[in-house]
């Protein structure tokens, strides 16, 4: 998962050793359970399930292949992640805290896992 992401925004040069990018990882590969990676994985792709090629064979809604997209988002205006599943992307906010990181991936998927929201 994490060797066929790509970082965006304020993620785009320090990649996977951006503070929030090394806690969010951390939380995935240490605290999450199973059901909650598939729950992630349906909230930024549409799909629980990993491509049966693997990560690197993740699709847009265009059919292309597209790599599992982190881009940083201010905190104020986004307070919690948001994913638009069409291109595999998750808009992660910069927090202060891995408590803070923690509850708002639970809260995003959790909510997803609801239906539909309106913009």
């Amino acid at each position: 998962w994490k060797e066929n992401t790509s970082y965006h925004g304020e993620y785009r040069f320090a990649k996977e050793k951006h503070p929030n990018i090394v806690t969010f990882w951390k939380i995935i590969e240490e605290e999450f359970t199973g059901e909650e990676r598939s729950r992630l994985l349906q909230f930024v792709t549409g799909s629980s399930c990993v491509p049966p090629h693997g990560f690197k064979a993740l699709q847009s809604n265009d059919g292309q292949f597209r790599k599992f997209n982190i881009w940083s988002a201010n905190k104020i205006e986004t307070p919690l992640p948001k994913a638009h599943t069409c291109f595999n992307k998750l808009d992660l906010p910069i927090y202060e805290s891995k408590t803070d990181l923690l509850n708002g991936l639970i809260t995003a998927i959790s909510f997803a896992s609801v239906g539909f929201g309106i913009d």
